[in-house]
């Protein structure tokens, strides 16, 4: 991670808190549909660090291999790229 560690960081943070404050809201024995709101808010949120670190990967680790010229990493990349945005997607 490079120049979006310090944002994935504080929002992971964040989120920590949020999945705390969910355990809180189970043991409380809380309203469903509030707990699946918070629930969907976090996912949301990790989603949203989820962006982050893909922009840094395209960013960084494919930019560094394609401008290697080594067409194995290249391809290695490339393919890491397409695995990890199936997994995003599913």
């Amino acid at each position: 991670m490079h120049e979006n560690r310090d944002a994935a960081l504080r929002r992971l943070k964040r989120l920590e808190g949020q999945v705390r404050g969910i355990a809180r809201m189970v043991e409380e024995d809380r309203y469903c549909v509030d707990v699946l709101t918070q629930i969907a808010a976090v996912r949301a949120a990790l989603k949203a660090v989820e962006k982050l670190v893909i922009d840094d990967h395209a960013a960084h680790c494919i930019e560094d291999a394609l401008a290697s010229g080594d067409r194995a990493d290249q391809r290695a990349k490339f393919t890491e790229l397409l695995d990890l945005l199936d997994k995003a997607r599913g």
